[in-house]
Parts: C-alpha cells; structure tokens; sequence
C-alpha cells in the first residue's frame, strides 16, 4: 500500500528514521520459537523429543528446565531440507543471523515470496554471505558481516505481501548444526516495493573467459550487488577484466562499462601496497578474503570480493544481464584471457513474476577443491 505524507510503517528503518513510531510489529523466529508467534518464545522442555520442537540441548538444561536454552539449535540431517521460517501475511524480513557447520557449499539456502513455487534466493550459504571459500574472513560492510567466530548476518530488506518461506537443504553426506534467528516486521508494504532475488553461479574452469554473473533478469528492477570468488590458475596479476551492464535490450555493447576488475571493486592498481595484496573491508565495497597458498603473484590463489550498489543501484526497465572478462597479463604486456575457477551470488530487487533460474550445479561441481 502507498504510503501518505508523514505516515511510516517501519519497513526500512535507518539512522534518519528510528525516532519515528510506527503500527509495525516485530517477530523473530529461532529453534527456540519456530513460528515467530508472540510470546511463544522458550517454550521447549528437556523431554521434549519429537521433531520440530526436540530439546536438541536437552542434557544441558536437565538441571533447569523449561525456559532455560533447551533447543538453541537444529540437526539438518543428509538429504533432508528443513524449513526454517514460513510467515504469512505481508512485512519484510530485516535481519537473518546464522552459524552452520559442515561444508558451507553444501548447505543451500532457499527463500520463496508469496505463493511461488521456485526459489527467488538460491545459493550455497557460504557464498550467500561472502564466505564463498569454505574459510572465515571477516567482512564488514552495510548488507553483510561475517564476524568472529564464523557468524553470518544479513541485513538486505526482504519485502513479502502474502507470504515467506525460508528453507535450508543439507546435501552433504553428514548431519549439519544450525544455530539461527530471523528477525522480520509485520506491517503493510507499498505498492512500489520489489522483491529481493540472489542466485549463484559457478564455472570451473571458465573457458570463455568472459564470466556472466547475471543473465535473463526479466522485468523492472535494480541491480544492488555481487559477491565473487575468484580462484586463480596462472602466475601474475589476475584482475584486467571489465565488468559490462547490459540494459533494456542491449545486445553487442553494454550501457555500462568498468575499467578493470580491481576498479570495479573500489579499489585500485592489483590492490598492491608494498608488493602484497591488501585485504580490506568496508560498507560498500572489499576484498576481504586473500588465501595465499604459494605468496603473492603465485598460482593457485584465491580471492573473495564483494561490491554493493546501495548508494548507487543499477536501474533497469525490461531486461538484465552483467558479464565480466577474466583477463589477466602475460609476461611480455599482453592480456592473457584467463580459466579460472569463479563463483558468484548476484544480488538485485525486481517485480515479480522472475525467470526460471539456472539449474545449481550439483554437488560435485559445488565442491572447492
């Protein structure tokens, strides 16, 4: 619903607005409270041993009782895909904290808006939260942290009018811990609210050496960012490639053109100070992961990098798509077109209904190795 002049209903609050009330509920949902009910919260006994309520820390709390952190967590078995949050009526999720174990490519984080029946979020959840490595780094930015000791928190606004599912699959072949909490509003939603989408891709190698981190985005929306992984498989400097925005019908030539990959993510010259990399992380754009198996300007390195278009989205009115060169330097000053291993998570707002995504690859084309 649109909002009249000097009304707030509480579905995007900021530094500029927390002093304003609002009629907009908040919920949160947990192992401790699965629905997000109000005061349903902490309700788990230590002989509680059916699923989904099990008193998963019922040997802890023994001495206590009710009340006491009985079912802090939950056991996703292998195969199994567990619903984490399923809420009906309209609001917006605000924040999402998560701390899984296991192999963070194998665990596969699903969201669904409303009534439909293929994911708008699918992704590994390691990646979904620039963890694309399997390795903690911590990252610091306005959308995302990952802090100590392997803490995933999300604060993208996650619009819903009818309904939201949250789902979480364990496709590893051992039993994942998950602790959790989904914290979200229940409250009217404007009329001009889009809904949030991520999807993930990999190509390993990629022999065209021009990576797509986005295709066959159809309808109107905007563009908020990308988190990439980006293995290495040559000596020297990996980062000449530009990103390219194809807009509302562009076919050979974008309507946007980067100067580099090190550009594109905010910083500059190979991200060399004194002849190393330098890792860095802040609200909008970072490098925050550099694994350096054989030092610096050697093969088999790895980088995570993340660049959040929040002060500055990528509008489009019809159709999208957003490629990047995987280029880096021979030895004599040519460019060297480059096979390296890349994943990206795409991040963007549009209205629904959305294309059919790719299919995940499986889970042998998921592993790191």
């Amino acid at each position: 619903m649109s909002q009249q002049p000097g009304s707030f209903n509480g579905l995007d609050m900021n530094l500029g607005n927390l002093y304003r009330l609002s009629d907009a509920q908040t919920r949160s949902i947990s192992p401790e409270n699965f629905t997000g009910e109000k005061g349903k919260g902490g309700m788990a006994r230590p002989e509680d041993n059916k699923e989904p309520n099990r008193a998963n820390a019922a040997g802890a709390a023994r001495d206590l009782g009710q009340g006491w952190k009985v079912n802090p967590f939950i056991e996703i078995k292998s195969g199994q895909t567990f619903t984490l949050a399923e809420i009906d009526g309209s609001g917006a999720i605000q924040h999402m904290w998560m701390t899984p174990t296991g192999v963070w490519r194998f665990s596969i984080l699903r969201i669904y808006w409303d009534d439909e029946k293929e994911p708008s979020v699918e992704c590994p959840v390691g990646d979904f939260f620039g963890m694309g490595w399997g390795e903690y780094a911590a990252l610091h930015s306005l959308p995302v942290a990952v802090n100590p000791g392997s803490a995933f928190n999300c604060y993208w606004t996650m619009p819903f009018r009818r309904k939201c599912r949250i789902t979480m699959e364990n496709i590893n072949h051992e039993a994942m811990r998950l602790y959790y909490q989904i914290d979200y509003t229940l409250t009217k939603v404007p009329d001009d609210a889009a809904y949030f989408h991520a999807q993930f891709r990999r190509s390993n190698p990629n022999i065209t050496s021009d990576y797509v981190i986005a295709d066959n985005v159809k309808g109107k929306g905007q563009y908020v960012g990308v988190y990439m992984a980006i293995g290495v498989n040559n000596n020297g400097w990996w980062g000449e490639g530009e990103i390219k925005f194809f807009l509302d019908g562009d076919t050979k030539f974008p309507t946007i053109c980067g100067t580099g990959t090190e550009d594109y993510f905010c910083g500059s010259y190979n991200f060399d100070r004194g002849g190393k990399y330098t890792e860095f992380s802040t609200p909008y754009s970072g490098l925050p992961q550099v694994l350096r198996p054989d030092g610096t300007y050697r093969s088999q390195q790895r980088f995570g990098l993340y660049r959040w278009h929040i002060m500055d989205p990528v509008r489009f009115s019809k159709d999208l798509k957003v490629t990047i060169q995987d280029l880096g330097w021979r030895h004599d000053g040519r460019y060297l077109p480059q096979r390296s291993d890349i994943a990206s998570v795409v991040f963007w707002y549009q209205s629904e209904p959305h294309h059919t995504f790719p299919k995940l690859p499986t889970k042998d084309e998921l592993e790191v190795n």
